[in-house]
């Protein structure tokens, strides 16, 4: 493999990486304030930790094989998660499940392009990204589920969160 295509590789591993850490706070927040605000979510949000938490084992296992450092956003995905997933869940359920829907549309688009772009260029790094869409795609699908799409604070919500998490993940590469 090239020098600028295994470098290509590793900068979006650390960042899916980072991504997943940020996934696991947005998660954690949530659940610990679902236990007022939508009880009945928290079995689901749970669930959704447990993958995320999976998706962040795969990367890091690929970090150390490769003999990477985690990615320089890390701690920034981390405390973004947390905040993130605090508000949205004092937001309620439908926030809750808003926030997933938003993030999941980012992270799926961004794990199908970076599937076809290391598809060849890198098929190890290739072949984790694609290990994990199913179960994001579960989260995203279960999520909309939970929310009324015409409405217009939901809306502005899901893009506030989205170009949000579009910010994040530009910036974990360019660091």
């Amino acid at each position: 493999m090239a020098a600028s295509a295994k470098s290509l590789g590793n900068q979006i591993l650390k960042v899916d990486h980072a991504g997943e850490q940020g996934a696991i706070c947005v998660y954690r927040a949530q659940l610990f304030v679902a236990h007022l605000t939508a009880p009945s979510l928290r079995e689901q949000l749970a669930d959704f930790l447990l993958h995320e938490k999976r998706h962040r084992s795969i990367f890091g296992a690929a970090l150390m094989r490769r003999g990477l450092r985690r990615c320089r956003s890390y701690a920034l995905c981390s405390l973004g998660g947390y905040a993130l997933g605090a508000v949205t869940a004092l937001m309620g359920r439908k926030a809750i499940a808003a926030t997933t829907v938003a993030i999941e549309a980012v992270v799926l688009r961004h794990l199908e392009e970076q599937r076809e772009l290391l598809g060849t260029i890198d098929p190890e790094a290739a072949a984790l990204i694609a290990s994990i869409v199913e179960d994001e795609q579960q989260h995203h699908d279960r999520s909309l589920d939970e929310i009324e799409i015409d409405r217009s604070w939901l809306r502005a919500l899901r893009t506030i969160v989205g170009q949000s998490t579009e910010a994040v993940i530009w910036l974990g590469m360019k660091l």
